[in-house]
C-alpha cells in the first residue's frame, strides 16, 4: 500500500501474476476500499473475486492513528454468482469498522472516490433455495483502476457459457392477483444490469401468447436464447403449447389394442396398434393388480417424406424457458427453483442456469361419447387431472373475480358434492417391482398403521444436480426414442383399472405448492421419463377428507390409502364411461371423453437450477 505523509491512503497495487491465499494464480489484484467494510486487497482469479481486510502496516498489534488494525477477514464471490459489473459515479465510501470521526480524518469530509459495483447473488441462510441480491461497491482514487477492474470482470463474464443475451418476455397482466406487470417491473432492472436484451409483450387477451409462439418464424425464434413467462402455470402452458404444437414431430402415445380410435391417414400421421394381451382390475377386486406379460406394442407417427426438416430443432439444448412467478399456485417454479420468488427466478435466468423438464403429450381422441374421432394434441408440464380436479377448475371459472381465492372456494364446493365418475384407465407397466409399490403397501396393515408409518425412507427427493434426472437409462435409444426410453423396456405390459373414481391424476413433477408442501407425489422428478398416475377410487366422504388433509402436511402420506392407486408409468389411456369428462391441464380446462398420454423425458430446458437441499 502506498503512503502519502503519515496518512493512510488507498493506493493502487496491481499484480497480474500475484498468488492469492488459496495458491491459485491471480489475474488482477489491487488495494481498494469496500463500502461499509474498509480497506481491502481485492483479488480476481479464474474462480471469482476474493478480498480481505488490509492488515496493519508493521505487525498484528500496530496502530494507525490510534486505531488498532482489524483482524483479517476473508470473503469471496464466485464468478458464476456475478451477473453484472458497472462503473458508477463518484461517491463516498463508508468504513464500518472505524469511528466516523476517524473516517473523516482518513478520507476527508465529503471526499468522493471513483467507484464500481459488483452485482451478484447469495443464498438465504434460512431458505437455501431462495437467492438474494448482493451488491458490492469498491472505490479508488484513480478512475483508471476502477475502469480496469470493470473491463476485466466484464470480459470474463462474457466468457461464461449459457448466459442469455436476448429473451422474448410474455407478461400476463391479470395473472394471480393481477400482479403480472408489477412483478416484471420489479425484476426488469436485473435484466438491464446483466445486459440482457428483452422484447416484452404484455398480453391483452386469452390465447395471445399461444398465437404469437405458434406463428413466430423459426428465423426470429433463433434470434432469442429463450422465452420468459411472467405469470402462472396456465400461462406457461399456453406458451409451451404454442411453441411445441407446430414444431414437435412426435409419435402419438402407445395404446392397448382394445383402445378404440380409428384415425385416417392424412398423409402426415398414422397410428398403428399391434396385438397385445391386456388384463384388468375392477372395483370388485381392487386389492388384486395382476402383472400381465404381453408382446410388444407400438404406436408410431409416420411423417410424410415430402416434409422438410424443421429449421428449429426440438428438443433444443440451448433454447430455454423461464418462469417468473406471478400466478395462483406457481407449482412449476417451486419445483424447479425451490422458491416462489420472482427475484430468485430472475437471477437464475440471467445466470444461465439449466434443468431439463419432462413434458406430457396428451392426445384427445374424442371430446364427447358421440363426437367423431379427431386427435387433438396438447402438452402439460406439471399435471393433468380428471374428476375432482376437472370439476374444481370448471367451478373456479365462475368466480374469477375472487382472484386466487376462487380455487379454495371452488374446491370446497366440489368436495361437498363428492361426485364420482365411472371410467377405464390403462397404463403401461414397465418395471413393476421398482415403480409400482402402492398395491403392496396397501395390502400391508390397516389404514391407521399405514398413516403412522409413511415410509418416508423410500422417498428420493428431486434436488439440484439430481442423480435420478441426470442418469441415463440402460435401455436408452438414439434419436427421438431417447425421449421415451421406458417405452422400450423388455418388462413392459399393459394393465387396467376400471370403476368409479373421485379423481384421476397424472403428475409430471411433484407439483409442490404452498398448500401442499410435498406436492401430490413427494418423490416425483423433473426429468426421469415417468408420469405418476394417481387413481382415487370412490370412498366415504370422511376418508377422502383424510386423504386431502395428508396433502397439506409436510411429510404426510396421501398415497397410503386402500382407495388410492399410485403408478409410475411412461404412458396411459383414459376412457370415460359417462357423459361428462373435463380435464385440468396445468390449470387449463380440457374436455376429453377419450385420451392417451405419454411423457417425453427432458423435452425442454428451463432457466433453473433445481431446489437446494
Amino acid at each position: 500500500m502506498e503512503r502519502e505523509g503519515n496518512d493512510c491512503v488507498v493506493g493502487d497495487k496491481s499484480h497480474p501474476s500475484a498468488a492469492p491465499s488459496n495458491g491459485e494464480a491471480s489475474i488482477l489484484s489491487s488495494t481498494l476500499l469496500l463500502d461499509h467494510v474498509g480497506e481491502v486487497t481485492l483479488t480476481f482469479n479464474s474462480d471469482g473475486l476474493s478480498w480481505k481486510l488490509v492488515e496493519s502496516f508493521d505487525n498484528d498489534d500496530s496502530i494507525c492513528l490510534g486505531i488498532k488494525s482489524v483482524s483479517k477477514v476473508v470473503t469471496e464471490i464466485k464468478l458464476a454468482d456475478i451477473y453484472a459489473v458497472e462503473l458508477i459515479d463518484h461517491g463516498s465510501i463508508h468504513i464500518s469498522n472505524l469511528p466516523r470521526a476517524t473516517e473523516r480524518l482518513l478520507l476527508g469530509h465529503g471526499v468522493k472516490m471513483y467507484r464500481f459495483n459488483v452485482h451478484g447473488v447469495i443464498r438465504s441462510k434460512n431458505q437455501p433455495s431462495q437467492w438474494i441480491l448482493a451488491e458490492y461497491t469498491f472505490g479508488h482514487k484513480k478512475l483508471q483502476t476502477c475502469q480496469k477492474w470493470v473491463n476485466q470482470l466484464n470480459a470474463s463474464l462474457k466468457l461464461e457459457v449459457g448466459r442469455p443475451r436476448n429473451l422474448l418476455v410474455f407478461v400476463h397482466p391479470r395473472s394471480g392477483k393481477g400482479s403480472g406487470c408489477r412483478t416484471w417491473e420489479a425484476v426488469a432492472p436485473i435484466f438491464s444490469r446483466a445486459k440482457v436484451e428483452t422484447k416484452v409483450i404484455v398480453t391483452e387477451r386469452a390465447g395471445q401468447a399461444f398465437d404469437v409462439m405458434s406463428s413466430i418464424t423459426n428465423m426470429e425464434l433463433n434470434s432469442y436464447d429463450g422465452v420468459i413467462a411472467v405469470g402462472g402455470d396456465g400461462f406457461f402452458n399456453e406458451i409451451l403449447n404454442g411453441f411445441l404444437s407446430p414444431r414437435l414431430k412426435a409419435p402419438y402415445p402407445p395404446t392397448p389394442p382394445d383402445f378404440v380410435h380409428l384415425v385416417k391417414d392424412n398423409g402426415d400421421s398414422l397410428v398403428l396398434d399391434d396385438n397385445e394381451i391386456v388384463e384388468e382390475t375392477s372395483s370388485q377386486s381392487e386389492d388384486q393388480f395382476p402383472l400381465i406379460s404381453s408382446p410388444k406394442q407400438s404406436g408410431s407417427r409416420i411423417s410424410n417424406p415430402k416434409d422438410k426438416a424443421p429449421e428449429f430443432p426440438v428438443p433444443n439444448e440451448w433454447f430455454r424457458f423461464g418462469i417468473i412467478p406471478a400466478g395462483s399456485t406457481d407449482a412449476i417454479v417451486i419445483c424447479t427453483t425451490g422458491a416462489r420468488d420472482p427475484i430468485t427466478s430472475a437471477l437464475q435466468i440471467v445466470l444461465g442456469k439449466r434443468v431439463h423438464l419432462d413434458i406430457a403429450q396428451v392426445v384427445r381422441w374424442k371430446t364427447t361419447p358421440r363426437s367423431k374421432v379427431e386427435p387433438n394434441v396438447r402438452y402439460a408440464a406439471s399435471f393433468s387431472g380428471y374428476g375432482f380436479y376437472g370439476d374444481v377448475i370448471t367451478e373456479s371459472e365462475k368466480y374469477r373475480w375472487m382472484g386466487p381465492k376462487r380455487y379454495d372456494y371452488a374446491g370446497t364446493m366440489v368436495f361437498l358434492k363428492h361426485r364420482s365418475y365411472e371410467a377405464e384407465i390403462a397404463y403401461l407397466d414397465v418395471e413393476s417391482d421398482e415403480t409400482n409399490l402402492t398395491s403392496k403397501r396397501n395390502r400391508q396393515g390397516s389404514l391407521l398403521r399405514a398413516l403412522r408409518t409413511p415410509r418416508t425412507s423410500e422417498r428420493c427427493i428431486c434436488r439440484a444436480n439430481c442423480k435420478v434426472c441426470n442418469e441415463k437409462p440402460s435401455h436408452a435409444s438414439a434419436g427421438f426414442c431417447s425421449l421415451t426410453p421406458h417405452l422400450y423396456s423388455q418388462e413392459r405390459r399393459w394393465m387396467k383399472s376400471k370403476g368409479r373414481f373421485l379423481s384421476v391424476g397424472a403428475a409430471v413433477i411433484s407439483c409442490r405448492n404452498e398448500k401442499a408442501p410435498d406436492g401430490l407425489v413427494a418423490d416425483a422428478h423433473l426429468s426421469d421419463g415417468f408420469l405418476h398416475l394417481i387413481l382415487i377410487r370412490d370412498c366415504p366422504h370422511a376418508s377422502y377428507l383424510w386423504h386431502l388433509t395428508q396433502l397439506t402436511r409436510r411429510g404426510g402420506s396421501p398415497l397410503n390409502f386402500k382407495f388410492v392407486e399410485h403408478r409410475k408409468t411412461p404412458a396411459f389411456t383414459f376412457t370415460s364411461l359417462g357423459n361428462e369428462s373435463v380435464w385440468n391441464l396445468d390449470g387449463e380446462i380440457f374436455q376429453a371423453h377419450q385420451l392417451s398420454a405419454q411423457v417425453f423425458r427432458g423435452l425442454v430446458c428451463l432457466f433453473a437450477s433445481g431446489p437446494e437441499i
